[in-house]
């Protein structure tokens, strides 16, 4: 009877084995379909030249404008009359380049104190 039991067991384990097989390979067929779902969702589409252009275009005018207006604000900081002590002050009390202190002190129209406080925080 001992027997009998344990060839029982044995195919209580196999039938549930075979079925969790069962189970995962059904759920990797139901996967397999929604990923081509999903997939064949979007269709190809071709861009036309002319998109690509005017894209080009809008980047090309952006980047022009860009650079006029850096321009400009170099034009506008190189006219802000500096001191030469206040750029040495910045110089030795910041531990920055000439170059720098110079183009803080500019951005802040020539006012030591703000640029000092601007670098400070």
């Amino acid at each position: 009877m001992a027997a009998d039991e344990e060839n029982v067991d044995i195919d209580d384990e196999r039938n549930v084995e075979d079925q969790t097989v069962k189970k995962a390979a059904k759920h990797d067929s139901v996967r397999a379909t929604d990923l081509e779902k999903v997939t064949d969702y979007v269709e190809e589409a071709e861009i036309s030249s002319h998109n690509i252009s005017d894209a080009m275009r809008v980047v090309s005018d952006r980047q022009t404008r860009e650079a006029a207006e850096k321009q400009q604000k170099e034009t506008e900081l190189s006219r802000v009359k500096i001191v030469k002590e206040d750029i040495d002050l910045i110089v030795s009390e910041m531990e920055l380049s000439r170059t720098a202190a110079e183009r803080v002190l500019r951005e802040h129209k020539g006012n030591v104190f703000e640029a000092l406080v601007t670098l400070t925080n």
